[in-house]
């Protein structure tokens, strides 16, 4: 079982800090979302709340806010922690305590919360390399420091536009509908809604600060396995793209129903896609690979994505595979999932059935990833024509707002949210 497997996924599930206090709670769902006469987004500025799929009118941002999913950072945190990631499911602490020996392990620390913040100082770093003035406000959903503790400094500040970026590359409810939704939490909490507007950059999956670390670490990956095991071939080393697995029938409701993704929704299909350009741009056509799940939670009668990246592990030797190399695709940093599902269990796994087996970095602080979400927020500010987007696969680039319907969580439905057309 994961770290997190009640409740997260892609990106920013989760070495760090001592324990500190928090400076404030996870707010309670809202009720609703401001929404200005005449529009159909939510919360947004004036640019985006005609529902554009991209904005073309330049926006004076006043601060970008950075949503990350948060973490524990001390033993005393991680079941609060974990109550903030389940809320609302009545799940007892005691089941809690049982994925929390992950975080134990660590000395009760998640990695997630240190990463944001050396990733918050690394794009103020590129900001003020380009001489943009854009302040950089983080906050997180599920710990200390919350969404509306961002908001509460954006409201001291002054700042009344905000683009975001959530720490998640793709289209689901968990990686992105969900952030959404503690946008309008955050926003009904603080009793801001007609204070500050919040705009959302679009789900970058695709675009070629996200992608090229995965693709320089594939090429060197199997470079690294070539070199260290005489005689291997690259035919016998099978790539595995892993990403958080989620519950089939969320899975279906990613992205726009009217594209007709296929199995998976936009969410399998943006993975594949993306796998597909690293390993073309890794000059690697000729290495097998496949699209694997990681993480996944719920009880065992409920459909979630697969293969499973042990199962699939396992398979490997009988189709004459020697080597594995793992490639956390589905996340944009080395939090718990990584190195606990990946780094323990996968390794643990390809050792046990003979395989020399690395894992690749994620994006981190990779200079052209934080580059490329500077070049996101300026897509909004400068009100980049589509054509002029960045994007590595048929899908993209992805929508600036939301569609209607998009990402719908099937077991609870839609709550308010922002960056979207409602619902």
């Amino acid at each position: 079982m994961a770290a997190v497997n009640l409740g997260s996924t892609g990106g920013s599930a989760d070495a760090g800090a001592a324990t500190t206090p928090t400076r404030g709670r996870k707010p309670a769902p809202a009720a609703s979302a401001p929404c200005a006469v005449g529009a159909i987004v939510p919360g947004a500025t004036r640019a985006a709340q005609s529902g554009a799929e991209h904005v073309t009118e330049p926006v004076a941002y006043d601060a970008i806010l950075l949503a990350g999913f948060g973490g524990p950072e001390g033993q005393d945190d991680v079941i609060p922690f974990l109550r903030n990631v389940t809320s609302g499911r009545g799940i007892p602490d005691e089941r809690l305590e049982e994925v929390a020996h992950h975080y134990r392990h660590f000395g009760g620390t998640s990695p997630i919360n240190e990463q944001n913040r050396v990733l918050k100082a690394a794009l103020e770093a590129e900001l003020a390399s380009r001489g943009i003035d854009l302040p950089v406000l983080w906050g997180n959903r599920n710990w200390d420091p919350y969404l509306n503790d961002a908001l509460g400094e954006a409201k001291a500040a002054g700042y009344t536009k905000l683009i975001a970026i959530a720490t998640s590359a793709y289209s689901s409810y968990s990686s992105c509908r969900q952030y959404r939704e503690d946008f309008a939490d955050a926003l009904e909490d603080t009793q801001l809604g007609d204070v500050i507007e919040i705009d959302k950059v679009r789900q970058f999956f695709d675009h070629p600060g996200f992608v090229t670390p995965f693709t320089e670490g594939v090429r060197d990956g199997i470079a690294g396995l070539l070199a260290e095991n005489p005689g291997l071939e690259r035919s016998e080393i099978e790539v595995l793209f892993a990403t958080h697995s989620i519950p089939s029938t969320d899975a279906a409701k990613s992205g726009p129903a009217e594209r007709g993704f296929g199995e998976g929704g936009a969410y399998a299909a943006q993975h594949r896609a993306v796998a597909e350009v690293v390993m073309r741009d890794a000059a690697a056509t000729d290495v097998p690979w496949q699209l694997v799940y990681q993480s996944r939670s719920g009880p065992p009668s409920m459909p979630w994505l697969e293969p499973d990246i042990n199962d699939a592990i396992e398979e490997l030797p009988a189709a004459g595979r020697k080597a594995v190399v793992i490639v956390p695709l589905g996340f944009v940093s080395d939090h718990m999932e990584v190195l606990w599902d990946l780094d323990n269990e996968a390794i643990e796994t390809a050792g046990e059935h003979g395989l020399a087996a690395v894992r690749v970095p994620t994006p981190g602080t990779h200079p052209a990833y934080v580059a490329g979400l500077v070049d996101l927020v300026l897509e909004r500010v400068n009100g980049t024509p589509v054509a002029e987007r960045p994007a590595l696969t048929e899908l993209g680039p992805w929508y600036d707002v939301c569609r209607p319907g998009c990402c719908e969580n099937v077991r609870l439905g839609f709550r308010p949210a922002l960056a979207g057309i409602a619902p």
